[in-house]
């Protein structure tokens, strides 16, 4: 059956595709979902004034997050933590920690942005990357310091 997808679907295609799928695939879980439509001529037309509002309003956003990732690329966030002995942390710096900080400097940016791989439990200074957009990525500084 062939249709067109409405939202990037993984390993079927990517919004606004024609793609062949399974007759089962489609009916059951594309349409419900509604992450795809049958391919009619009146539906590529709706589905290609639904993509370009979509990639109007993707253009807006990832100019935002540019933006956005220019005014942080000089943020620096100090963190102080209780330290044992050998300046082993008591606890770590998540990225929810990480993400309340931001939010207290007036940055909104949501925990799941923030690309911690693990959380820090090291002292000094660390480059944590934030993925601001799916195209834009910036870098902020994050100090750990004992507690005095």
């Amino acid at each position: 059956m062939e249709i067109i997808l409405r939202e990037d679907v993984e390993k079927v295609g990517a919004r606004g595709a024609v793609v062949k799928v399974a007759d089962g695939y489609a009916r059951n879980y594309l349409f419900p979902k509604r992450l795809a439509v049958p391919a009619t001529e009146s539906n590529k037309k709706i589905v290609e004034q639904e993509r370009e509002a979509y990639l109007r309003r993707e253009a807006k956003l990832k100019g935002e997050a540019e933006s956005l990732g220019q005014m942080m690329s000089n943020v620096r966030l100090t963190f102080r933590q209780r330290v044992g002995e050998n300046d082993q942390l008591f606890g770590s710096v998540t990225a929810k920690d990480i993400a309340d900080a931001l939010e207290a400097q007036n940055y909104h940016i949501e925990r799941r942005k923030v690309q911690l791989e693990e959380p820090i439990r090291t002292l000094g200074e660390h480059k944590v990357p934030l993925r601001l957009h799916r195209d834009v990525a910036t870098e902020i500084t994050v100090v750990v310091e004992p507690e005095a």
